[in-house]
Order: structure tokens, then C-alpha cells, then sequence
């Protein structure tokens, strides 16, 4: 049998686990090419560690060139201009043209700071590689003031049975609070210090249970951050930060996670919807090519945006285009579940699963150093193995082992 061409665009969570799954389950049958605009694999969930403690960028980049070639396939580190879905064929901005027999889109969403006025000047954030060390060097000279952080509001295309959330995933912004919180408390300023954390959603953290808001509001009570719901921010300015409703509130420091954007060649090639997402089925498989297939946060089902997910997202749209291809096998079923770990600084941690967002019944939390020693595993895993997640046996003892603690 001729091996069949399936390319992957980026090199991220979901890009990566594309790639491993069907490395692992095809090498026999597909010809693996993945390209991307960066020439490293970014680690995200490590970014505040970046902004907060100053880990190095080299600890959180991962090279994408070596581990593909390492592994079998082909990278190209170039950028996608359009897509023919009708000829199965990639044009990049080089004008170079490549043919498909699968396609898997992951290149994640676009950050979209200039839509948020003054950010330029005034916002931080830490969204990528750019922003996390900016910050880093702001909190170096930072000594005390009014700090206000929070996540915009992003706008989705309108699809039936798609959960939409205010902000795509607010789990980094309770990691920056707790961080910060942290790092005012080690400089002995965090008496002169005000935290006010804001959110676009009637409640903060909308894709958890009433469960995780209950372990959770103690905790951020007890240090003294104060949360405002229903806040969508317009302006950034030198000393304060203006919302929709006319509000406003001081900030010597503001810390934003930006809306998220659909990538241009998704919208511009026809195959996404009016926001630059694409639409899939729970096989992630477009919904009208269907040698199509999106993974992680630039699939218009993926909610919230979480790097947890595109690992699933991945290991699905593998198992779907391997059953294409042999004509039989399983195709993995789709359970979406939020599943994070929020570093607080020092030795604590904050552990959330919880499937409460599509109906389930697990909403539950782990507060402490045992969280921490879990964040720092599997990060150093991903990091040191390349952009493997921990063996799956590893995964499922773990969620039993918080299910039987919190019966």
C-alpha cells in the first residue's frame, strides 16, 4: 500500500499529539509532514513560570525540527497562505505548493492584543515567549501598587450544542493571581499591594462546578484578591483600565490574557467559520471536507482552550484518519474534560478535573504541595521527552486517586 500524505500545520499541544499517535499506530501507512511558522514547540503552561520566577525560554521551547526528523517525519518551517480543500493542496507565502491526502489544522488561535486599546503601551501578558519575559522584567522593578488582572472577552461564531464561554480559559489568569500574590509576599510588599482579578463571565472560572468555586473561593479570599465578574475591558491606560459598562480601575500593573482570533488561512481559505474556527465533528473531522481535521484551540468545539484537550483532540483525529485509511479500527470517543493544574508559588498548587461543563458528575480540586509536585512532573515530562504526555496508565491513576480523596 502507498503510504498516504498527511501534513499537520503547527507544532503545538495538539500538533504534536497528532503526530506521536500516528507515528506510533501508522508509520507503515502515512507519510508525516508538519509545518509551522515557529521553529519551536512552546510549552505554555510553563509560561508563568517564565513571567513569575524566571525559568528560561529554553526550558520552555521545544526544537520542532530535530524531533520530527528524529521521528520519521518531514518539517517545514514555513507559513500557510491558503488551503484548496477541494484539490487537497497548501499554498504557502513562498508561493511553494504542497498535496494532502489528510490534512490536520493545529495551529492553536491567534492572540488578538490590538484589539484591546493601549495594550501596546501599557498591557503585559503571558501568552507567549515575546510577553511572559517582558513581564519578568517588570516584576523585577515592580515593588508595590494596584495590579489588575483578567482575561477579555472573545466573541465566537454561533454554533448549536457548542458550549461558548466569556474567555476561552481562565485557568493562567488564576495562576497568575496566585503567583503574584506570591512573589508581592516573598518582596514583603504585598501589604502595599492591591489585586483585583476581573472577568467577562457572570462567574469566574464558568467552565468548572459549583465544587471547584467552592474549594476555590476560600482560597483566594484568604489572600486577599478581590474578583469582579461581568467586566469586559475596553482601554489600558498608564494608571488605570476602562471597561465596557464605563467603569474603570487603577492599575500601576495589568496583566491581560488577550481575546482569542481564528488564523487568517483558515477564514480566508473557506474553511472556517465567520470568527476563523473550524467546525468538526466529535471525530474532529470537518464538517464538509472530510479529509479535514482540526485539533486543539482552533477547532470551534474545543471549550475551553486547554492544552488537555488538544492532546485528546489529537489522539481522536488520529484513530479517525488511521480507520480510514486500514478500513477498520476504532475511532477514539470524544470526552471532554477540563483537567489543570494552577501554580501558586512556592510549594502549593491548585489541581481542577471537572467534566461539569458537558454534563458530568466530577468537579473536583486538590489544593497543596501534592498538586505542585504533579504540575512540576508532568511539565518536566513534556519538556524532557519532547511533547509526549505521561503514559496514559500514569494519567488514569492519577484522576482515580483524586476521585477516591474527594469521596
Amino acid at each position: 500500500m502507498e503510504k498516504k500524505k498527511v501534513f499537520i500545520i503547527g507544532g503545538g499541544f495538539g500538533g504534536l499529539s497528532t503526530f506521536y499517535s500516528l507515528r506510533k499506530n501508522g508509520s507503515e501507512i502515512v507519510d508525516l509532514t508538519l509545518a509551522d511558522s515557529r521553529e519551536t514547540s512552546l510549552e505554555k503552561p510553563s509560561l508563568p513560570e517564565v513571567a513569575f520566577i524566571g525559568k528560561p525560554l529554553n526550558k520552555v521551547q521545544i526544537p520542532l525540527k530535530s524531533i520530527i526528523e528524529r521521528n520519521g517525519g518531514k518539517y517545514l518551517n514555513s507559513e500557510v497562505k491558503i488551503v484548496d480543500p477541494k484539490s487537497s493542496e497548501i499554498e504557502f507565502l513562498d508561493g511553494t505548493k504542497m498535496a494532502y491526502d489528510y490534512l490536520v489544522i493545529a495551529t492553536g488561535a491567534v492572540k488578538d492584543y490590538e484589539a484591546i486599546e493601549g495594550f501596546n503601551d501599557h498591557g503585559y501578558s503571558v501568552c507567549d515567549d515575546t510577553h511572559a519575559p517582558k513581564l519578568y522584567d517588570r516584576m523585577l522593578n515592580f515593588e508595590e501598587g494596584k495590579i489588575v488582572i483578567g482575561a477579555a472577552r472573545t466573541e465566537w461564531a454561533d454554533h448549536p450544542d457548542v458550549k461558548k464561554l466569556s474567555a476561552p480559559c481562565e485557568g493562567p489568569i488564576g495562576e497568575i493571581m496566585f503567583m503574584l500574590d506570591y512573589a508581592l509576599r516573598q518582596k514583603a510588599v504585598r501589604s502595599k499591594s492591591t489585586i483585583n482579578v476581573f472577568s467577562p463571565g457572570k462567574i469566574f472560572f464558568e467552565d468548572v462546578g459549583p465544587k471547584v468555586h467552592k474549594s476555590l473561593e476560600p482560597v483566594i479570599k484568604a489572600q486577599g484578591i478581590n474578583v469582579l465578574t461581568s467586566k469586559s475591558i475596553k482601554k489600558i491606560e498608564k494608571d488605570h483600565v476602562e471597561f465596557e459598562d464605563g467603569s474603570s480601575l487603577e492599575s500601576d500593573l495589568t496583566i491581560v490574557i488577550p481575546p482569542y482570533a481564528g488564523t487568517p488561512f483558515v477564514k480566508n481559505s473557506g474553511i472556517g467559520d465567520e470568527k476563523g474556527f473550524v467546525m468538526t465533528d466529535s471525530q474532529m473531522r470537518h464538517t464538509e471536507y472530510k479529509n479535514i481535521f482540526a485539533v486543539g484551540d482552533i477547532n470551534a468545539i474545543t471549550m475551553p482552550k486547554l492544552g488537555h484537550i488538544a492532546v485528546m483532540e489529537g489522539q481522536i483525529a488520529s484513530s479517525a484518519i488511521l480507520k480510514d485509511i486500514k478500513g477498520d479500527g476504532e475511532v477514539l470517543p470524544f470526552r471532554p474534560e477540563v483537567f489543570c493544574i494552577m501554580n501558586r508559588g512556592g510549594i502549593d498548587a491548585t489541581m481542577i478535573l471537572s467534566d461539569y461543563l458537558y454534563g458530568g458528575k466530577t468537579d473536583i480540586t486538590l489544593n497543596g504541595p501534592i498538586a505542585h509536585m504533579m504540575k512540576w512532573g508532568f511539565d518536566d515530562f513534556y519538556f524532557y521527552t519532547k511533547g509526549h504526555m505521561p503514559p496514559e496508565l500514569m494519567q488514569n491513576g492519577l484522576k482515580k486517586f483524586l476521585e477516591s480523596i474527594k469521596k
